[in-house]
């Protein structure tokens, strides 16, 4: 059987593998939609590998000092990886086609409400937060939980405030409608 540490890097290599096949399959062209993107993209990988490998580095090199480096944070960071990535996939899924690793409208896309949408507008990305979440819990170093909470989420906000104003600009008063009734990244609250 194998134990909850080996459980969660073979889950953390599946989403590293995901994510590299969704920058592979789902990157827009420009042939094929508009590209609102902004740099964006170029912002946001870099941004997630350096506090990865940064947390990770830390975290073996470190004291497991958060909540004196309970053991039971595994557990909880294998949780939370699990639900990030259940919630990550199933929005890129709701979306299908329309979805895009790179800020792009195509000319059929449409405004989706549906699944996870209709709690949400950003749902994949509020899984990729609760990902970051879990990679920062299961080093038990406050250091590295701060880095894997405030760096990616800082670039993910400015990747989230982009793409909002490429949806404005394609869905016009939909948007603006389906903004005021439903959060960004967590339901009734943000």
């Amino acid at each position: 059987m194998p134990t909850i540490s080996i459980l969660f890097k073979y889950l953390f290599w599946a989403w590293t593998a995901s994510e590299v096949l969704i920058l592979v399959v789902t990157r827009t062209g420009r042939k094929s939609g508009q590209i609102k993107d902004r740099g964006s993209l170029l912002i946001l990988w870099p941004v997630i590998f350096c506090s990865v490998w940064f947390a990770e580095w830390y975290g073996d090199t470190h004291d497991h000092n958060l909540l004196v480096g309970a053991h039971w944070l595994k557990d909880v960071a294998l949780s939370l990886l699990v639900v990030g990535l259940v919630v990550r996939w199933t929005a890129i899924l709701t979306l299908g086609t329309s979805f895009s690793a790179n800020v792009a409208i195509h000319a059929t896309q449409t405004l989706n409400r549906s699944g996870l949408y209709r709690w949400v507008r950003h749902p994949s990305y509020s899984g990729m937060l609760l990902i970051f979440a879990a990679i920062g819990l299961a080093t038990r170093n406050w250091v590295s939980l701060a880095v894997m909470l405030i760096c990616p989420t800082a670039a993910l906000l400015y990747r989230i405030h982009v793409e909002e104003i490429a949806l404005n600009q394609a869905f016009g008063a939909d948007y603006a409608d389906y903004s005021k009734s439903t959060k960004r990244l967590i339901p009734g609250i943000y």
